[in-house]
């Protein structure tokens, strides 16, 4: 079941801010190495933080490279994210990159690693979905915002 996302999340002015300070947090992720932006506190994470990594795609149209602060969780030796995008309808730019290009970039804290990224299979899902919203209560949330399944995103070495 649906339910509608609060109002002003898709106001164009709060999408305009949400760019820039993703933009800004990864320019002071880079900056400090993770020191500063090394983990998410909004929503139900204000307590307890969740991990964030930056994850560069190849952008599918204009071949630049793109990146994106996200939360992950640690799989061993993967690391797997989650194409939410805040509950809206439609996926994030960077998973229908990964999509086109699935060789990503990694990075958390100082180490960066070329990984292969790839959607998870609903065993997989069904396995790795509890495990997130365990980390990030929120993805609970945004999937009653949206009628799509939100995609799980396996990035593993290459």
């Amino acid at each position: 079941m649906t339910k509608p996302r609060p109002a002003g999340l898709d106001n164009p002015s709060t999408v305009k801010i949400i760019k820039t300070m993703s933009a800004l947090h990864t320019k002071l992720y880079r900056a400090t190495g993770g020191r500063v932006g090394k983990s998410w506190r909004v929503g139900s994470a204000v307590r307890k933080g969740v991990p964030v990594c930056l994850l560069t795609t190849v952008g599918r149209t204009s071949g630049q490279p793109r990146t994106a602060p996200l939360c992950y969780l640690d799989d061993g030796e993967r690391v797997i994210v989650v194409a939410s995008q805040g509950g809206l309808p439609t996926n994030p730019q960077w998973y229908l990159n990964l999509q086109a290009n699935p060789e990503v970039e990694i990075r958390i804290g100082r180490s960066a690693r070329t990984m292969t990224a790839r959607t998870a299979d609903p065993d997989e899902r069904a396995v790795l979905w509890p495990r997130l919203v365990d980390l990030y209560a929120d993805y609970a949330t945004y999937a009653t915002w949206t009628e799509r399944e939100i995609p799980v995103v396996i990035c593993e070495p290459r």
